[in-house]
């Protein structure tokens, strides 16, 4: 997502300064060229060497340098940059960036620079909360940063309250949405559901799957970064839900079709990748069922078939893609699910390859429309999601040409 990517990495002067080191060393493993700037403050707090080591780069504090390269530092430093993130941010920085101040390499660099610019403040809740830096943030946000706010909890200070920096992997998600190109999905409205459903047989046991949600969840992810507005309707799984997506949660299969029924007509694109059951116990007991005799009857009624729902309501224009996991035959009855729910696309993937099916990090897929196959390597989940999308978005396209 971020290879070849160049992302300057700007830290300021507060005690967070050390999470900063672990988002390095997390943009380095996506393969981004890393360049850090340091204020004279944040030396205070952890050394240059540190982010030297990490980035394989000069870390570059004082704008008059001699050891530099011999160019203009700042300029060609904003130049680079395919994305700017200052983690952390403090007051004192939020503030002379608010008002165009630049009298250190880290602020005259942010000045110089036409990238994406992201800041994640972090400091006391007083400070955070104060009318002053509200104001900063309100002037920032109007001139194009994107701000990544801080969450509650213990601070440095020992206060607890709003002004925690983010967490370096979620800082990691903002960099990607910045630098993902093109934002070939804003102003479309997409619904995803992922994970897997649970039907309950008495107030202790339930029927499920083994759907880990991680195909589901990379999809919204990259409908996001690719400037989507995203509603990711989620069964139980041990994921955290993506940043800049509205997460619905959901249990059984008839509170997916409800949250799904609740949302529908409003999509440009539903992908529904949840592993929804086919069967739910048509008795669900108050109390525990207890064990009698060497072998339990448990009877089964249908659940709502939702992929069908949506394929008698879909409303004009609106692109409508399934997901089907076999065991044989693949394509065979891969393709006679998506003519019978009425689908524009599917995506079929063999529980039985190597490296696809549930759990797994990767997938090995084939995209089937009406008129075309494509076969997937294998892949990452999010380098599949992105496949995807590709596909959806010229299959629209194709459409509307003929239309």
């Amino acid at each position: 997502m971020l290879k070849g990517k160049t992302i300057i990495l700007g830290i300021s002067g507060g005690i967070a300064a050390y999470k900063s080191a672990a988002l390095a060393s997390l943009l380095v493993k996506e393969g981004a060229d890393v360049r850090t700037i340091m204020t004279a403050n944040a030396t205070q707090f952890i050394s240059p060497l540190t982010f030297e080591s990490l980035t394989g780069h000069k870390c570059v504090v004082d704008t008059f340098d001699r050891n530099f390269e011999f160019q203009v530092a700042h300029v060609s430093l904003a130049q680079k940059a395919d994305a700017i993130l200052v983690a952390p941010a403090t007051a004192n920085v939020l503030a002379k960036l608010a008002h165009g101040l630049a009298d250190d390499m880290l602020s005259t660099t942010l000045l110089a620079s036409r990238a994406p610019k992201i800041v994640a403040p972090a400091m006391n809740t007083g400070m955070y909360e104060n009318p002053a830096t509200r104001r900063n943030l309100s002037l920032l946000e109007a001139d194009g940063f994107t701000i990544a706010h801080p969450v509650s909890g213990r601070l440095a200070c020992g206060d607890e309250g709003a002004g925690k920096m983010l967490e370096p992997e979620l800082l990691l998600q903002y960099l990607q949405r910045a630098c993902t190109a093109p934002k070939d999905m804003e102003g479309l409205k997409v619904l995803v559901t992922a994970g897997p459903t649970q039907e309950a047989l008495d107030p202790v046991r339930y029927l499920t799957n083994h759907s880990s949600g991680k195909m589901g969840y990379a999809l919204a992810k990259a409908c996001a970064q690719r400037g989507a507005s995203v509603t990711l309707v989620s069964g139980q799984t041990a994921l955290t839900p993506p940043l800049f997506v509205h997460t619905v949660p959901v249990v059984s299969a008839q509170d997916m079709f409800e949250a799904v029924k609740d949302h529908h007509s409003r999509m440009d694109i539903i992908i529904k990748a949840a592993a929804v059951a086919d069967y739910r116990p048509s008795f669900i007991s108050d109390e525990k069922v207890k064990k009698s005799g060497d072998a339990l009857s448990l009877p089964l009624a249908r659940t709502r078939d939702i992929l069908s729902f949506l394929g008698e309501q879909k409303p004009a224009g609106q692109f409508l893609c399934g997901f089907s996991m076999e065991t044989q035959n693949l394509l065979e009855n891969s393709r006679k699910k998506l003519l019978k729910k009425r689908l524009d696309m599917i995506v079929a993937n063999h529980l039985k390859e190597p490296g696809a099916g549930f759990q797994t990090d990767t997938n090995k897929v084939t995209l089937i429309g009406k008129d075309f196959e494509k076969e997937l390597p294998l892949l990452s989940k999010e380098e599949v999601s992105h496949q995807i999308l590709t596909t959806i978005l010229q299959q629209r396209k194709n459409s509307s040409l003929h239309d």
